[in-house]
């Protein structure tokens, strides 16, 4: 470490009164020791990664930092503050100040050293030395690590399972194996907190006696946990601001999902959790489509990349995923809206110049316009986010002017799928070119936004918008001739794909399809809503009423989500019967299938209609044909209560194996299931 700090570097009376001047105090000693370049540049990009999350920690540190390319060597420079200075941590002021400037293509052996340090930050005698130093050639000295021990670096220790201390011993002495973690750290940056939730998990287990071992994603490479790690441990932690590579590894396992800064600052608890979920027996929701989006190990080889099919599906879903609450909000103040003021209120006036206080008009009217500038936003951030999903930031400005430019020419929700999908690719096609060392650090915030964004204008207004807004109306055309069998038939559908996972993929496929008709609602949209909408609502309430009428069917914990799943299904909240099906699939999916597809052709049926895209029962006013879609409710619930009940039975049936089942595991022995 002795390139990256030195005695000019340390300030030991930073008398700073704000983050902002800490920072410019500390970035003026590396501009005169010729490691920053451009010092308002610099700040500018300390300040663009404050902006991203807080850099105070608990006990009193502050670490900001960040990748610039004005930065031409890695360097620290450290400040002590008498009066403390505010950098967002939970218990206050930080009188410890790490200014940390990595190159925009900082070479590993150096950000290795610089998550060292992250990790150091951790000990509290270190921190302790800190402060008493007097001397700033004697705390450069210390921070350098030239006063360690020979004990194993740290960062070894951190990923290492942790086998080899007292309370571990203390636990195989004792003939049980001790309880095993298996976690994984990452942040925006990948410079600090990465690290220092690695150490501060590891030191929280050492301390209870947990065998805790950390896979951390930061920039100091990559190196993936050993299957058999993973496939031993009893539990996993995700302390995370960016998305966990290679989800999928983890599936089946009890997961306790937090942000990075949760890592550092409460590590004790999250284990605690992790164990409560363990004794629960509860396990991770990870799909295998959660595995493809960023592959390859320590070398960046991406050899394990899912199959096309799964990586498309998750960029999909990652729009939708984004969608879906602006539809919530802006469809709901639609809806109420309506509920107030009748369908006429979408012609009113611009309540900016037309508002009386006392009207129930003009309150009608301020809801659907607030609800409509919500819904303006909805193929823009489907096709941002869809973007996003393939190539990260860089796709964010392409996808949302892809996403405009659909609107403007008339290609609605298909469209912005399209130009989603269009600006992933160009993003990721630019990302291959080689560029000059000079150039990386303004890729990203300014060529690749510029470049895309003209190329998938250019394709969207010239060669694809017009074709694709043809197929849009086409589609609009046959949804409204929809009717008698036809109808019947995409409401079986739609119903089948709402319960078969849930809040999954087909589900938000079926709901985003739902969705994309209100964007310019017509009859036939409007009933594929409803459909939607009651199907969705029939999986819990069938749960519900299942653990209601045959409660010996179903466990203690079964009955007690039975109870919780009344609202959700209510509420339109088809996620609340995953407990069941997660316990048994082979019985309740399809059960609950047989009921979503009754539900949806009956609704479809009666011509029930929604404007509203959630809500649940709630909304029931807003229906066409309330009654009847009630009753499309109600007659899926039921078949799907009666044919859970009846294969649940028929399990029952077998009194003597589910005895001998039970009596293999009434010595105490642990049993696991991989879901």
């Amino acid at each position: 470490m002795s390139e990256l700090i030195t005695a000019e570097l340390v300030d030991l009376d930073l008398s700073a009164a704000t983050k902002d001047a800490a920072a410019r105090s500390l970035a003026e000693r590396m501009v005169a020791a010729h490691r920053v370049t451009d010092l308002d540049g610099f700040l500018a990009d300390v300040a663009a990664r404050e902006a991203q999350m807080p850099t105070g920690l608990d006990g009193g540190i502050g670490i900001p930092h960040c990748r610039s390319e004005h930065v031409n060597a890695p360097t620290l420079a450290f400040g002590r503050s008498a009066a403390g200075i505010d950098f967002g941590a939970a218990d206050g002021p930080a009188d410890l100040i790490f200014l940390i400037a990595a190159p925009a293509g900082a070479d590993d052996d150096h950000l290795t050293i610089l998550s060292g340090l992250a990790r150091r930050l951790m000990d509290p005698e270190f921190t302790a030395a800190l402060r008493a130093g007097t001397d700033p050639a004697a705390v450069a000295a210390l921070v350098r690590g030239e006063e360690a021990t020979e004990e194993p670096a740290e960062e070894e220790r951190a990923e290492q399972p942790q086998d080899t201390e007292p309370e571990a011993e203390a636990a195989e002495g004792a003939g049980s194996a001790p309880f095993r973690i298996v976690a994984v750290t990452s942040c925006p940056t990948g410079i600090a907190h990465t690290y220092m939730a690695a150490e501060s998990l590891a030191a929280a287990g050492r301390a209870e006696g947990v065998e805790v071992t950390v896979e951390t994603q930061g920039s100091a490479g990559f190196k993936k946990l050993d299957p058999g790690v993973i496939a031993a441990a009893d539990a996993v932690i995700w302390a995370h601001d960016v998305e966990v590579r290679e989800k999928a590894r983890f599936r089946g396992k009890p997961l306790v999902d937090v942000g990075v800064k949760a890592g550092i600052n409460r590590p004790a608890e999250l284990i605690a959790e992790a164990r409560r979920k363990a004794e629960r027996g509860e396990v991770a929701a990870v799909s295998e489509a959660d595995g493809g989006k960023d592959s390859g190990g320590e070398d960046g080889s991406g050899a394990d990349h899912a199959h096309f099919g799964v990586r498309l599906r998750t960029y999909l879903m990652s729009g939708v995923s984004y969608m879906v609450p602006f539809v919530a909000a802006g469809g709901l103040l639609i809806a109420l809206s309506f509920a107030i003021g009748g369908y006429e209120i979408a012609s009113a006036k611009s309540v900016a110049d037309h508002f009386v206080w006392g009207e129930a008009d003009s309150w009608a009217a301020l809801l659907n316009q607030i609800g409509s500038a919500a819904f303006a936003f909805l193929v823009p951030v489907l096709a941002g986010y869809i973007a996003y999903g393939m190539a990260d930031r860089p796709a964010l400005v392409p996808g949302f002017v892809g996403g405009s430019i659909a609107l403007t020419v008339n290609a609605g929700f298909l469209g912005g799928l399209v130009a989603g999908l269009l600006a992933g690719a160009v993003v990721m096609a630019i990302q291959r070119v080689p560029v000059h060392a000079t150039l990386r650090g303004i890729m990203p915030v300014l060529v690749i936004p510029l470049i895309a964004s003209a190329v998938v204008g250019f394709l969207m207004f010239i060669v694809v918008g017009k074709p694709i807004a043809s197929l849009q109306n086409a589609l609009t055309d046959w949804l409204n001739g929809l009717s008698g069998s036809n109808a019947v038939i995409l409401g079986v559908v739609l119903g089948l794909m709402m319960c078969f996972d849930m809040g999954g993929p087909l589900n938000k496929v079926a709901y985003a399809f739902a969705v994309g008709g209100l964007a310019d609602p017509t009859d036939g949209s409007l009933k594929v809503m409803a459909a939607v909408m009651a199907a969705g609502m029939v999986p819990p309430l069938a749960m519900a009423l299942a653990t209601t009428v045959r409660k010996k069917l179903f466990t203690k914990t079964e009955r007690e989500n039975g109870r919780a799943a009344w609202v959700l299904g209510a509420s339109f909240i088809t996620e609340g019967a995953i407990p069941f099906a997660a316990a048994d699939p082979l019985r309740v999916i399809p059960s609950v299938m047989a009921g979503g597809a009754v539900t949806g052709a009956l609704s479809m049926a009666f011509g029930a209609t929604l404007r509203a895209p959630h809500g649940g029962v709630f909304v029931v006013p807003l229906i066409g044909e309330p009654f009847l879609y009630l009753l499309a409710i109600a007659a899926g619930t039921l078949v799907a209560t009666a044919l859970v009940v009846l294969l649940k039975g028929a399990r029952r049936a077998a009194p003597d194996a589910a005895g001998e089942a039970g009596a293999a595991g009434s010595d105490g022995s642990r049993v696991t299931v991989v879901a």
